[in-house]
């Protein structure tokens, strides 16, 4: 071995050394990049950061929830609509003024006559009359040439119910409206107004009905047969529900419509 052999082996030992500690850090260098990929899954990182995302941008002053902040609507169409519906909001007064009142309406209706077959006379139609509108509470005010009855309607309480709650939600559908139109409003003494308190005005509706108590209600028949006596003419003045149910149940026919039978009547 020369002088020059035992210098070169020390190089040697000491470069392979070096190699061999140095691989550890080589190796654990994919760990950092391994622990920010477990930390993108983990749910509570997400959670935070969603948290974090949605503060930041409700404390934005231009900020509308479910969109970007920025407002898309038109706003001649928001307006027209706003003024559509403010528009048809009167009629929710008309529905409770209406209900304490029948609604009057003529109609004229035809059978068949004393020589028709199957046929009535026009007293055994009067007669027929005078059953049904007894049988529903009716008595004779005047009988001539037309015959009149009256009768009390009772107040029904599933009627004043459903006034209470299209007034109820009327009143909601119409807080709601105010609630984004006057988003900032601030009164001088109540500060700002909760909207959501006109929805008891509601039972008013319903008190208002019940107060007008039973109502009276008036029916007249003029009854006239043709020349042959084959058809009865029957002209009604009342109330309109009570002359529907009442056509149907007597089997008329209105003059001049067409009776088309329906499904069950055919079967």
């Amino acid at each position: 071995m020369t002088r020059f052999s035992i210098p070169l082996l020390l190089a040697l030992f000491a470069t392979g050394s070096h190699a061999f500690v140095a691989r550890p850090s080589v190796a654990s260098a994919p760990t950092g990049p391994r622990q920010l990929h477990l930390n993108a899954v983990d749910p509570m990182h997400i959670f935070d950061s969603a948290s974090t995302f949605l503060a930041d941008s409700a404390s934005s002053s231009d900020y509308i929830p479910g969109t970007s902040g920025e407002v898309s609507y038109s706003r001649a169409s928001y307006y027209t609509i706003l003024g559509l519906y403010l528009t048809s909001f009167p009629g929710l007064w008309s529905t409770i003024k209406r209900s304490t009142s029948a609604k009057v309406k003529q109609k004229t209706f035809v059978a068949p006559g004393e020589n028709a077959p199957s046929g009535k006379g026009l007293r055994d139609q009067a007669g027929e009359i005078m059953a049904y509108m007894t049988a529903n509470n009716y008595e004779v005010a005047d009988a001539g040439e037309t015959i009149t009855f009256k009768g009390v309607v009772q107040r029904s309480l599933s009627q004043a119910l459903f006034l209470v709650f299209i007034t109820g939600m009327s009143m909601a559908t119409l807080a709601l409206v105010l609630n984004i139109q006057f988003v900032d409003l601030e009164l001088p003494v109540i500060g700002k107004p909760n909207w959501y308190l006109l929805t008891l005005i509601s039972p008013y509706a319903g008190i208002y009905y019940w107060s007008k108590g039973d109502r009276i209600d008036e029916i007249s028949f003029k009854m006239e047969a043709n020349d042959d006596d084959t058809e009865n003419s029957i002209t009604v003045l009342g109330s309109e529900e009570e002359i529907e149910r009442m056509w149907r149940q007597l089997d008329w026919q209105e003059k001049g419509m067409v009776k088309v039978p329906g499904l069950l009547d055919a079967a």
